[in-house]
């Protein structure tokens, strides 16, 4: 094979890199509509980037259960491609934090997903999506600033200095819900408000209680995805912390006291590398890997 072409899809930019080029960025994926479609798109984008390949290998996020890599093929068969690798980014996330490590990875970027590889089995928590799950998230935490900046406009709720951000951006209040809707790129966009909730958390007591809850919430992911890959007793389990949002250090400092409180020897390991270099692992992964039946692949 004469090169692969590595894809990181996420919801905020897609990041491609084929051999030792440069890394190549491009549109993220939007989890409202079919996922391997677009995958099909960015690696076309790819290929156009760097040139031909013969295998691609892709972690990408909202990718369904019932997604494989013989139908992403297929959507390539004029693009020269004959190997596919396929998997959800949990795993490339966690190939990227732990390697062939057994203990649990929470990757909290846009969205959140937390993985757990054990003697015997594997445990995925969250990773859900907006709608109904991504605790702890960027998009968590940047509504949960929106929610508190109307919330003052109203009289609801306490004032936080966020509402002078918000109004940077979106002078009439009451309109802000509106544009939101109307915007397809809302998720990244609400989620970019994770920062500034982040920024100001050390002087503004709503901004604070926000990151601590989302601390709270990503250590209660951890600790269940622990629990179910059975992890619970082995000493000094590894912890891996992937994406942005560890950046906070009250949300850090609140995740790593709430997972103490369940594993006093809990090993915390900060990821130095993107997710992107996880996917590159992909194609070699080791049959014997608990994450290889997790691992999709096809060929032509």
């Amino acid at each position: 094979m004469s090169a692969v072409l590595s894809v990181d899809a996420g919801q905020t930019r897609c990041r491609l890199v084929a051999g030792v080029a440069e890394v190549f960025e491009t549109d993220a994926v939007i989890t409202d509509y079919p996922v391997l479609p677009q995958l099909a798109d960015r690696i076309r984008v790819g290929i156009a980037a760097f040139g031909a390949v013969d295998g691609v290998a892709i972690g990408s996020t909202g990718l369904p259960d019932d997604a494989t890599a013989a139908e992403l093929l297929k959507l390539l068969a004029d693009d020269g491609i004959s190997q596919v690798w396929l998997a959800h980014d949990s795993i490339t996330n966690y190939l990227a934090a732990l390697g062939a490590r057994q203990g649990v990875m929470v990757a909290a970027g846009t969205g959140v997903v937390t993985l757990a590889v054990g003697p015997r089995r594997t445990a995925r928590v969250d990773g859900w999506g907006y709608l109904i799950g991504d605790a702890g998230s960027g998009y968590w935490i940047g509504r949960a600033g929106l929610e508190a900046v109307m919330r003052a406009f109203d009289g609801r709720g306490p004032e936080t200095r966020l509402t002078g951000v918000v109004t940077t951006d979106f002078p009439d209040l009451p309109a802000l819900y509106l544009s939101l809707q109307n915007d397809e790129a809302k998720v990244a966009r609400i989620a970019s408000y994770a920062q500034p909730v982040a920024d100001l958390a050390a002087t503004d007591e709503v901004c604070a209680e926000i990151c601590r809850a989302a601390g709270n919430q990503l250590a209660h992911s951890a600790n269940s995805a622990l629990r179910r890959a059975e992890l619970g007793a082995v000493p000094d389990p590894p912890v891996g912390l992937n994406g942005r949002i560890f950046g906070s250090a009250i949300i850090r400092e609140e995740f790593c006291s709430r997972v103490l409180d369940e594993h006093p020897d809990a090993e915390f390991v900060d990821c130095h590398t993107s997710s992107l270099a996880g996917v590159e692992l992909l194609a070699g992964l080791a049959p014997v890997s608990p994450l290889a039946k997790l691992v999709d692949s096809a060929a032509a």
